[in-house]
């Protein structure tokens, strides 16, 4: 089997509503743009694979992947995966990882289609269903994020993730809100987006850990491994970072080494694709550390979290970052989530997602070749 050709279509992603998770993101509302990669084959079959978010549009990467990583495919057998991993990698500097990371899991759907089955069963798969835990945007008021938090305890949601407005006084109260409003029992996390200086992260650290929070995200700047050091030493609360850089396997080393974090962090349109997320969790367990897959960025990269998922031991949960409207688009069926709260692993072959081909045609703006 060889691949004979790669196009991206680009297409218009209309109505998102006005949302933030922090500084990183600003607020962005309106229209983006998603990729619909297709990797092609001489035997009839095609990958496919998203790239792009609702604020993140797909041509800020999608020229880079055409013009650097099609040359290295063409005429290259689909299901020598880790040597065109490798082979990409080499070409980080003039492309990205995001666009890595969608050839890598359109790659992983040729070979899925090719055996018959899903991807997770080709990765070796672990369970078949996870809990999901509901993560939110920056909202108005310590009274909002209560009844946010509520609402999905009340449909049988395992956790509620909090993605605060970045101001430590206000944040410590947005957590003490929440957990009074949704008891003691009930998990909890916190996710501050790379926010704080080190005193403002040790202040809400130790509030989040007096309320029993269940783990404490990026509290600091990605790389500040310095700082964050530090703050374990004075806190026992779960800490996680890693989700960024992007980077490979080896952006992990100084983590793991120093003892840096509790968990690793990553998804597939940061690391790498499958390939690079598979790697890191096993980094993972070899020190028996979890690792939690970050949400995706767009509905296809979440099924594609989705079989990784199933394929770990060492990871919890399923994160669904809220608003809907401003991270489901694309497909014909969304990842549904079960009266019990929880996620079940797909079923078709490749990453068995039906794409919603009628409205990409739709919404077309241009076809990248």
């Amino acid at each position: 089997m060889k691949i004979t050709d790669v196009t991206l279509t680009l297409f218009a992603w209309d109505d998102i509503p006005a949302t933030s998770y922090g500084a990183h993101t600003g607020k962005f509302s309106g229209a983006s743009k998603l990729g619909l990669l297709k990797i092609v084959t001489d035997q009839g079959l095609a990958g496919h694979a998203f790239l792009g978010s609702a604020f993140f549009p797909a041509d800020s990467d999608g020229g880079s992947l055409i013009r650097v990583l099609k040359p290295l495919l063409l005429g290259q057998d689909p299901l020598q995966r880790e040597r065109l991993y490798q082979a990409m990698w080499k070409r980080v500097r003039t492309t990205t990882v995001r666009s890595i990371g969608a050839v890598d899991v359109a790659l992983w759907d040729i070979a899925g289609q090719a055996a018959g089955l899903p991807i997770h069963n080709l990765l070796g798969t672990y369970r078949d269903k996870v809990p999901a835990y509901m993560s939110s945007a920056v909202l108005a008021s310590p009274a909002a994020y209560a009844e946010e938090a509520l609402h999905y305890k009340a449909q049988s949601l395992v956790a509620y993730k909090i993605h605060p407005p970045q101001a430590w006084r206000e944040d410590i109260r947005v957590c003490e809100a929440v957990r009074k409003a949704v008891g003691d029992d009930y998990l909890l996390m916190l996710d501050a987006a790379w926010s704080y200086d080190y005193p403002a992260a040790l202040r809400v650290g130790l509030a989040a850990q007096e309320l029993g929070y269940y783990w404490y995200e990026d509290p600091l700047a990605d790389n500040d491994i310095y700082n964050y050091l530090e703050l374990r030493r004075h806190l026992h609360i779960p800490i996680m970072a890693t989700e960024y850089p992007a980077g490979g396997l080896d952006s992990f080393t100084p983590w793991v080494k120093e003892r840096a974090t509790d968990y690793l962090r990553g998804d597939v349109a940061v690391k790498g694709g499958i390939t690079g997320l598979m790697k890191v969790a096993h980094l993972a367990e070899a020190f028996h550390l979890n690792f939690e897959v970050h949400h995706g960025g767009n509905s296809l990269n979440n099924v594609a979290n989705l079989h990784v998922i199933m394929a770990l031991k060492n990871t919890e949960f399923f994160e669904v970052l809220l608003p809907a409207e401003s991270q489901k688009y694309g497909l014909v069926q969304d990842i549904v989530i079960d009266a019990q709260g929880m996620v079940h692993a797909p079923t078709g072959p490749g990453l068995g997602a039906q794409i919603d081909f009628a409205l990409i045609e739709r919404k077309k703006l241009a076809v990248l070749a």
